[in-house]
Parts: C-alpha cells; structure tokens; sequence
C-alpha cells in the first residue's frame, strides 16, 4: 500500500524535528511581513515551532509602521547609508508605531481560536530590555540622532526565557545606560543576537524566494567567503544587500547557518527547517564547515553513496572492513546529517605524493561545487602533510580531474607501493597534479 504524500513528507521530517529541539533560532521578520496576507500562516508556523521545541527569538522591523506613523504627522524624513535619521523630534512616534507593532505581534501570538492551528498553543511571549544600544553618530557630516547600532546583548536574560520555554520578542529598540531610546536596523538586532547566542540558525525573511542571480534564478548557496563578490558586482543589491551583509555577520561570529526565505510563500519556513534542502538561501561562515573528517559512524553514509558508483564500475569495490581500516584518511561533505560526498587521502611520504581516492559526490549536488569544495580540502590536508603532488587513478572521469590542473601520466610514475597493486584488468588512467 502506497503511503500518502503527507505521511511520507511527515516521516522524512522527522529527523529535523529532533535536530531543532531544543536549539535556538533567531527569526528576523521586516515591518513588511507582518502587514502582508500570509503572515497569520507565519504566525502559525511560529506557534508549530514552540510546540516542537525550538527555542526561539524574534526580532521584528517597523519601517513601513514607522513611515506611515511620520506621513500622518506630516512630518519628512531621511534616510543616509541605508539608516532612518531619528532627530529627537521623531523619536516619539518611532516608539509608538513600535511598541503598536510589539503589541499586535502579542496579540497574533496569544490566539486560541477553535479549530484553528494555534488552538490550545498556550505561547508565552516575552520582551523587555534586552538589548542596550549607541548611537551611530555623525558620518558623512550628517547626526544620525536617536538612530544607534547595537552595544550588548543581555545574553542571561534571554536564555533564561528561552529556557521556561518564552518566545522572546525583540523590537528594533535599544536603550543606554543613560535612559536613552535608539531607533536599530531590525537585521542588526537579529544578527548581533543570534551571535551573542550562538543560535543554530539565523532566519531572515524578504519577499523573494531569496536571494536572486541576475537572470532571476535563486541563489542556493553562499558562503560569507563568496558574499563579497555578488554584493560587488550588483547581483544582491539595495536592502537585500543590507540583510545579506547582517547574515554573513552572524555566521562568521559563530552562527551555524542563516537561511533568507520568503514570507509571502506560505510554509516557507517549515520547509526551510525540516526538509534537506529547503526553498530559500543558505548562508554559511565558511564553506569548510560542512566538509569534515570521517568518523567511524559515517561508513554507512559512504557505503550508500559509493555503492552505485562500484556497481558502474566508476570506482573500485571496498567492503566495510576496509573502510572501517581506513576511515582516517577520509573526508566527507555532510548535509543536515547526510552524507553527500566523500574522498580519502593516502600519503606515500618517500615520493611525496598523495593518492586522492574513493572521490564521490552525490548526484544532486555535483553541480553545486561540491566536488571543488571537497577537493580543495584535500589539497589542504595534503599540504599540511607535506605532499607535494597529488595522483589520481580514474577510468571515466578524466576531463573533470585535467579541468582542475591534474595533467595526464604513465602508470609507471606511481609511487611504489601503488604501482605494485596496479589493477591492469582496470586499465586506470594516471593523472598528477603539483601543489
């Protein structure tokens, strides 16, 4: 009996499920979102999260509120390097559009309605002053005023909310020792806490997909290493730019992964966290970090990625034992607890030369750079050994290997011992590559 597509999406979630309980995530949600029409399925999501739980804080924008709020006032205001100027005389009705904002982000989640998803959800909220402040000051000649950048985060504060179980709401406000009120940049407040945390994760809502190519296209991955190049270049422009930029903060200061998603697609944020792949784009701090040493628990993930390539012929048969034998020489590329790639390392220290083996990329992810990502760690390692060129035997993969600096050679180059057990009936082919 075939299952339903519910009951099997439900299953495959449910190793997410463990993995986010009990950690913290840090919601970034834009003054936008809240007034858009899927924001009650947000809402609700949040409620689903808390139920799992995941200990979570939400750091809300109030541009558009704070805007209309200034337009009724008839009063102008301006903006300089991406920041509202405050003068005193707005600081006013910044507060009241924020704290009306702070209020009906209570209200959604203190809903109890029958039949509804937030039915019996019980969500307590918390907020207070858990963020103190400074001011931007002058630049450019300009006073910024009552607009201030976030000083320190009241780490204990917030996790002995987090800890009973709250869900911590943290407006764009900060506050001085001095008594004083600072308008902040919401992804500012969301990056810097998330960091002072080290949350799990750093979600940041916009109202594409996420981050987009130039053709449209959504980006899938980027590590704070490779940010610099789309924001030079034009690709991620304008407050995508802003967001881009707080995400890479987060994750270099500690922040596992920041993920930017939509809230105008509805379950965007459910899909983010509990499927493998997610819908938006990933952030990470360096891309090395989900390319590690092997472990002894991850011979089952490789077996189950290089089987097929063994049944192909594309690589050579390796039973269990040997790899448990030579798990030490492995790296793999991990993906939310999957393995999706895989290579190992043998030094043969008399010819100063390394035989990169057993290199395998799941097929989902070989055009993402996977395979680069893997290869670059080897040669890392490999340097770090004292290898001074690494070999290759490869009977259908040739053109990647010479596209990536490896130049072909004789069987007769290799390193004693390989050559010794040189498999003729394979009729390998022989590459090398210094470093």
């Amino acid at each position: 009996m075939k299952s339903n597509g519910w009951l099997h999406s439900f299953r495959h979630s449910s190793p997410y499920i463990n993995a986010h309980r009990g950690r913290t995530v840090v919601l970034t949600i834009p003054g936008d979102a809240v007034e858009h029409e899927n924001f009650i399925n947000i809402i609700h999501d949040i409620a689903l999260l808390s139920s799992l739980g995941v200990r979570l804080v939400v750091a809300f924008g109030a541009r558009p509120q704070i805007q209309n709020r200034l337009d009724d006032a008839g009063l102008e205001s301006s903006f300089s390097r991406s920041l509202r100027i405050t003068p005193e005389s707005h600081l006013s009705l910044v507060m009241e559009a924020t704290g009306g904002l702070r209020a009906h982000l209570e209200s959604q989640l203190s809903m109890g309605l029958v039949n509804s998803p937030m039915h019996n959800a019980r969500i307590r909220v918390s907020s207070g002053n858990y963020v103190t402040a400074k001011p931007v000051g002058v630049l450019d000649g300009i006073d910024f005023g009552y607009t201030g950048k976030v000083r320190r985060v009241d780490v204990a504060g917030i996790e002995k909310l987090l800890e009973q179980g709250h869900i911590v709401l943290l407006p764009p406000m900060g506050y001085s020792p001095t008594g004083d009120a600072f308008n902040l940049l919401y992804e500012d407040v969301g990056s810097q806490v998330a960091a002072a945390l080290q949350a799990e994760k750093l979600i940041v809502f916009i109202d594409d997909q996420g981050l987009l190519e130039q053709d449209g296209s959504l980006i899938r991955e980027l590590t704070a290493r490779q940010a610099p190049e789309r924001l030079a270049d034009g690709t991620v422009s304008g407050h995508d730019a802003d967001l881009l930029r707080a995400a890479c903060d987060a994750c270099v200061k500690g922040v596992r992964r920041a993920h930017i998603i939509s809230y105008v697609n509805d379950g965007a944020l459910l899909e983010e966290l509990f499927t493998r792949d997610g819908t938006g784009t990933l952030v990470s701090g360096d891309h090395y970090e989900q390319i590690r040493q092997a472990r002894a628990e991850d011979i089952g993930g490789i077996l189950g990625l290089i089987e097929p390539l063994e049944e192909q012929g594309i690589l050579v048969r390796r039973p269990r034992e040997m790899l448990e034998t030579d798990i030490e020489h492995f790296v793999v590329a991990e993906r939310d607890g999957t393995i999706v790639g895989c290579a190992a390392l043998h030094n043969y220290p008399d010819e100063g030369a390394g035989e990169l083996s057993c290199f395998a990329v799941d097929a989902a992810y070989r055009r993402a750079g996977r395979g680069d990502e893997i290869l670059l760690m080897v040669e890392k390692q490999a340097r770090s050994q004292g290898i001074q060129k690494l070999f290759v035997l490869t009977t259908q993969t040739e053109h990647w290997f010479r596209e990536r600096g490896f130049q072909p050679s004789t069987v007769q180059a290799l390193p004693g011992p390989k050559l010794a057990s040189y498999n003729t009936q394979r009729n390998s082919k022989v590459f090398f590559k210094p470093l």
